[in-house]
């Protein structure tokens, strides 16, 4: 799902994880709601056929999606939906689909949907939030990221946490920020969005060497992003390593080459 690049890995990954695909970067995606169906001994049993055909649509929708076919996505979801219409991650799945084809707007309304369907599972909350503060509503993200935070059998609180940190940055809330980004890294010492959002906030601070540190162990944590060494540069160039700072240019220009050029002032 194309958010921009140094926002909510959560959401991002979301098709993946239906897809039984393995975990993230930064912003530390759920690690999925969809299980790959067990084998069941009893199956005549209709609740057992209808569950384990349920799962086999989704995961079927799920590869298409990751496959760039939003159309066969859907019509997956769909078949899933006529066995059981009151599982979130069918919504989840909808809404990715409606990213995929540009329909934001029809996204938060399906994120939304699946949220009111199960209020208490956390991975369904940090989902619509995430959302939430991808789309210009930081402050109103925070509010979810709490609630999947107090969700029992949440399984995946750096995720929220880093979440909440870069969303509180987003909304003006640099104390709340670093807070909830510090408990994230003590959780997940490399979520990779936790570590860019405390960049950011110590380069915005002034505290440049502080800045750098938490830079580089991002650009260790995962694969960079453009933002990513955007920021490296600006950090080398506010600390007068003019050559460091043009290398992270370079890489730019190398990695990124379908980009406009950087401004190395940011």
């Amino acid at each position: 799902m194309p958010l921009p690049d140094r926002r909510l890995p959560a959401v991002v990954f979301f098709a993946l994880a239906l897809a039984g695909c393995g975990k993230q970067q930064g912003i530390k995606p759920p690690s999925g709601p969809l299980e790959v169906a067990p084998t069941y001994e009893a199956r005549d049993n209709p609740e057992i056929r209808k569950r384990v055909n349920y799962q086999d649509q989704m995961v079927l929708a799920g590869e298409s999606l990751r496959a760039g076919a939003p159309d066969a996505a859907e019509k997956r979801v769909r078949a899933a939906m006529k066995i059981d219409a009151r599982r979130p991650e069918a919504y989840m799945l909808l809404a990715a689909i409606a990213t995929q084809r540009g329909n934001e707007a029809e996204a938060g309304r399906l994120y939304g949907k699946a949220a009111e369907l199960a209020p208490e599972r956390g991975d369904v909350l940090n989902n619509y939030g995430a959302w939430l503060c991808a789309h210009g509503q930081p402050a109103e993200s925070l509010a979810w990221f709490d609630r999947a935070l107090q969700a029992p059998g949440y399984t995946t609180p750096a995720s929220a946490l880093a979440n909440a940190g870069g969303c509180a940055l987003d909304a003006g809330q640099p104390a709340r920020a670093v807070r909830d980004l510090r408990r994230a890294l003590e959780i997940d010492p490399v979520n990779a969005y936790a570590l860019e959002s405390m960049a950011r906030n110590e380069y915005a601070e002034g505290r440049y060497f502080e800045a750098r540190a938490f830079s580089q162990r991002r650009l260790t944590a995962a694969p960079a992003t453009r933002s990513v060494l955007q920021l490296a540069s600006q950090i080398e160039a506010r600390l007068g390593d003019s050559v460091a700072s043009g290398r992270y240019l370079q890489r730019i220009h190398d990695e990124f080459p379908q980009d406009a050029a950087p401004n190395p002032r940011g």
